[in-house]
């Protein structure tokens, strides 16, 4: 027989950018919502009742860019030595830095690769059902011979092209990543980087990826890195610092995601030797990404959530809540900024038929947190439980 249940939620964030609703009622019926109703807070019901009423309810979040296989540390040994440790040392790292992901509200991370595939064979070896966090995986990036990503990924062989490369390494990947400039400098502010591939390659890499259905996420900052990578026909900008208006209103035109995470250059400008150049060169390009959002969201550029957590201070899991409270500082409403951490992240995930929005016909999969809404992203801390299909879930122990 169907099992009944139904939620009394104080305030309602439902992940598609509405406004927050008050006193809603939410009927589930195996898993799944069939209905979303006003009420009030006495109203009696004949199902079971989990009364959230004193809680703000949002979908379950998504971190569209982290690096499982790397700790925030600021320390450049600790994070040198990280790159050439062995999956078995990577293991236990991977492990927590999902359950920092889970207990801040995060069900779903799109990985950006490491320079071991530590984290795909995490993903097949070590990941249970259990868990309900969903990893997306591209194993090694991919980054031209020579120019900088060999820390999270690999060139292409001697003799074989981007595009040849890319097929030849697609199984079980659940996207390409492609490193196309450099990182952005903190000694010289908006300095770009020339692009590491041409349009050509670009673009047969995108292509080939298409073929094997294979999204393609591309490191780019910079007007012309970013303006190559758009006319390849890539999904999405990461990072895309400095790329300036002309590339976010081809964006907006083609639709093209963005993942700003703008909370990097924060995480720099606090991390950095107060009123150094490379504190204040930090704060500026924060500044200045929060600008670029500001006229994204303007433009109607699609704009996904995403950390870059696992960089210098950039925590896993508590990082998506300081990009949410970014998006807004950058002109976002609350609601509109949820929907960056939920329904559009989980369309670039392609996992918006499960996660992203709470509407009915979706699994009832979400997050409550004991707080005013008034208070968000702030009130991150106080989560009350994360659920998935109505079920209040808690983080399985590591397996043996």
């Amino acid at each position: 027989m169907p099992v009944h249940e139904d939620v009394l939620a104080g305030w309602l964030i439902d992940g598609t950018g509405s406004p927050c609703e008050r006193d809603v009622r939410i009927h589930i019926e195996d898993g799944r919502i069939v209905s979303i109703e006003k009420t009030k807070p006495a109203c009696r019901s004949e199902a079971p009742l989990l009364d959230l009423s004193d809680c703000t309810v949002l979908p379950a979040l998504a971190d569209s860019h982290v690096h499982l296989c790397m700790l925030a540390t600021a320390s450049p040994e600790d994070r040198r030595r990280r790159f050439h440790v062995s999956f078995d040392e990577t293991r236990s790292v991977i492990t927590e830095n999902l359950r920092r992901h889970f207990a801040h509200g995060v069900l779903a991370v799109r990985d950006g690769g490491d320079a071991g595939a530590h984290t795909l064979r995490y993903k097949k070896e070590c990941l249970c059902a259990e868990r309900a966090i969903c990893l997306k995986s591209p194993g090694r990036a991919w980054h031209a011979p020579g120019r900088y990503g060999s820390i999270i990924g690999r060139a292409p062989a001697a003799g074989r092209t981007l595009a040849d490369s890319i097929a030849g390494n697609a199984d079980c990947v659940d996207h390409v990543k492609i490193v196309h400039s450099g990182l952005n400098s903190l000694t010289r502010f908006g300095e770009e980087t020339p692009p590491q591939f041409s349009l050509a390659e670009l673009k047969a890499a995108v292509d080939t990826a298409g073929k094997i259905d294979l999204k393609t996420m591309v490191h780019a900052n910079g007007r012309l890195p970013v303006s190559l990578a758009i006319e390849a026909g890539c999904h999405s900008i990461e990072h895309g610092f400095f790329m300036g208006s002309e590339n976010l209103e081809r964006m907006a035109d083609r639709q093209v995601t963005w993942v700003p995470t703008a909370c990097t250059m924060q995480a720099y400008s606090e991390q950095a030797k107060r009123a150094s150049p490379e504190a204040e060169i930090a704060k500026k390009t924060l500044d200045h990404q929060i600008e670029q959002i500001a006229l994204a969201r303007t433009l109607g550029v699609p704009v996904a959530l995403g950390t870059d957590s696992g960089s210098p201070g950039v925590l896993h899991g508590m990082s998506v809540w300081r990009e949410l409270s970014l998006l807004i500082e950058a002109g976002f409403s609350l609601e509109e900024a949820v929907r960056c951490g939920t329904l559009n992240a989980a369309i670039l995930l392609g996992l918006n038929h499960e996660l992203g929005s709470l509407r009915p016909g979706m699994p009832a999969t979400f997050i409550a947190l004991r707080s005013h809404p008034s208070n968000l992203p702030g009130a991150a801390g106080s989560i009350e439980g994360v659920y998935v299909k109505g079920k209040r879930m808690s983080w399985a122990p590591e397996e043996p």
